[in-house]
């Protein structure tokens, strides 16, 4: 299953970007995060492991991230591998006018387990939601961090 989503954030693309790679940051934008444990690497750099753990109400999640291109300000991507799926995640700025970054997300999923691939086929528009959902968490966040005078007008 794949995707793409966009959205724009009221911010220099400098800015933006130096926000959403700041792993620090992942608790303001990602609703349930309850750790970020370096495995191996260095954290937020080009191939850097980290394991992720998320509590989603009485669901617990683990996944695993590696750093596949941080190639800044202009692309970071990365895969999560949890129980069942890998997301491909490819994450694109681009500057644009009056101090505003459009974010652009490539989002690719692989199932591996019956109940995960059944989940997908059955509930595309579910993955597709909770990925924009955290775009827009992550714009709150961004235009609250930013200065007024440095974002759009």
């Amino acid at each position: 299953m794949q995707y793409t989503l966009t959205i724009e954030i009221n911010g220099p693309r400098e800015e933006v970007v130096q926000l959403f790679c700041n792993p620090e940051n992942r608790k303001e934008w990602q609703p349930g995060l309850q750790s970020y444990e370096p495995v191996s690497g260095d954290t937020g750099k080009e191939g850097a492991i980290t394991r992720l753990s998320y509590q989603m109400g009485k669901r617990h999640m683990e996944m695993v991230e590696t750093i596949t291109t941080r190639n800044l300000p202009d692309e970071f991507h990365g895969t999560y591998e949890a129980h069942g799926t890998l997301n491909i995640q490819k994450n694109y700025f681009t500057e644009l006018e009056n101090n505003r970054t459009l974010w652009t997300s490539e989002c690719e999923f692989r199932f591996s387990s019956f109940s995960m691939k059944l989940m997908g086929l059955l509930m595309p528009g579910a993955f597709k939601k909770q990925s924009y959902r955290y775009m827009v968490l992550f714009k709150q966040f961004a235009e609250r961090e930013i200065p007024a005078e440095t974002s759009a007008t």
